[in-house]
C-alpha cells in the first residue's frame, strides 16, 4: 500500500469519487467509528436487530454520496470522525424510535418477541462509492441549479465562490443545497436503515 495521503488530499479524492481513496478512508476510520457506535448501542432490543457494522456501513454510504456531492467541508480527521459519529448517533436514534413505535403497535402478546426481521443493509461503502449509478441517480434528482452547485463543489469550489457565480449569499446557497441533498437522500432511501 502506498504512503498515507494527507487528509485534505484524501477528502478531495473522495469528493471526486475516487474508489481507492474511499477504500483508504474506510480502512483508516472504520474501526474508530465502530468503537463509537458500540458505545452507543445500549438498548438490547436495538442491539439484537443491528450491530455496529450495520450502522457503520449505512453511515459511510451516506457520507460518500454526500461528500461526492460536495456537502462537507472537512479540514481535519477529528472533524471527519465527529461528523461520522453524529451521523451514526442520528441513525441509531431513528432506528430506536422505529423500534419503539413498532413495539407499541404490536399486540400485547407480541411485545416480548424480538424483532421478526433484521434490516438488511445494502452493499459495502466501497461498492457504493464505486457505483456511478447511485451518484447518477442522486444527480438526476437535482434541479439544474442544484446540479450546477454539486458540480462546482466537486471541483473544489468554496461556498463563497459558488455564491458569487450564482448571485446569492454563501449561507443561502449552502442551506438550499443541504436541503436538496436531504430531500434526495430521503427519496432514494439513503438515510434509512430499511430493507432494500
Amino acid at each position: 500500500m502506498a504512503a498515507e495521503l494527507p487528509f485534505s488530499e484524501l477528502i478531495a479524492r473522495v469528493r471526486g469519487g475516487d474508489e481507492q481513496a474511499a477504500g483508504d478512508l474506510v480502512r483508516q476510520y472504520e474501526s474508530a467509528l465502530r468503537r463509537r457506535i458500540r458505545l452507543r448501542l445500549r438498548d438490547p432490543r436495538v442491539r439484537r436487530a443491528l450491530d455496529s457494522m450495520d450502522i457503520c456501513q449505512s453511515v459511510l454510504a451516506s457520507f460518500f454520496v454526500r461528500a461526492a456531492c460536495g456537502q462537507y467541508e472537512l479540514q481535519t480527521p477529528e472533524q471527519l470522525l465527529a461528523l461520522l459519529t453524529t451521523m451514526a448517533r442520528n441513525k441509531l436514534a431513528t432506528h430506536a424510535r422505529r423500534a419503539q413505535i413498532q413495539r407499541r403497535e404490536d399486540a400485547p402478546g407480541d411485545r416480548d418477541k424480538p424483532f421478526a426481521e433484521v434490516p438488511a443493509i445494502g452493499p459495502t461503502p466501497s461498492k457504493q462509492i464505486a457505483s456511478r449509478d447511485l451518484l447518477q441517480a442522486v444527480r438526476m434528482q437535482f434541479s439544474p441549479e442544484e446540479r450546477q452547485v454539486a458540480e462546482l463543489r466537486q471541483q473544489g469550489k468554496e461556498w463563497t465562490e459558488i455564491a458569487a457565480l450564482i448571485g446569492d449569499s454563501a449561507e443561502a446557497v449552502r442551506k438550499r443545497f443541504s436541503r436538496a441533498l436531504d430531500r434526495v437522500a430521503n427519496d432514494l432511501g439513503l438515510d434509512r436503515l430499511e430493507h432494500e
